[in-house]
């Protein structure tokens, strides 16, 4: 997403579009989107720097942890922000803070069932059977024995 500055007025200006998803460099193939990365941001020009906030959105394609089914997972930034110090060329690119805020809003660990609809098929932890009562031993209890006041 290319911004040229000298085209910004003084009040700033709001910009709605798409970009393809090239902008991503997904290298991973769990992960693919399924269509352009909608854009809705407000930018603006300060002293020294360029600022832009608004919202970003893009749908994907994860592969779940526990299951390995595909689902579609949408990413949705609310409170995308970005601030550009102007020292450069007329041309600002934001589309290293737009590839940063949707990559941190992927899941770590995506799972089929994000939505409380889907049933996921995988195993669960839920199945085992791990007795309340079971003593295993404590790493802290040997510090009990630990004597802080012998001199040699």
């Amino acid at each position: 997403m290319k911004v040229h500055r000298k085209e910004i007025p003084a009040e700033g200006t709001h910009l709605k579009g798409k970009e393809e998803t090239d902008i991503l460099e997904l290298e991973d193939s769990q992960v693919r989107p399924l269509g352009p990365v909608e854009y809705s941001v407000d930018i603006g020009v300060s002293e020294s720097g360029l600022f832009a906030t608004g919202t970003l959105r893009v749908d994907v394609e994860l592969e779940c942890v526990s299951c390995l089914k595909r689902f579609v997972f949408p990413v949705r930034v609310q409170n995308f922000s970005a601030q550009v110090e102007l020292t450069g060329p007329e041309l600002v690119d934001l589309t290293t803070w737009v590839r940063e805020d949707i990559l941190l809003a992927l899941p770590v660990h995506p799972h089929c069932d994000w939505d409380r609809k889907t049933l996921c098929v995988g195993p669960r932890l839920h199945n085992l059977n791990v007795e309340a009562d079971s003593k295993a031993p404590n790493a802290w209890d040997a510090l009990d024995h630990l004597n802080l006041n012998r001199r040699k």
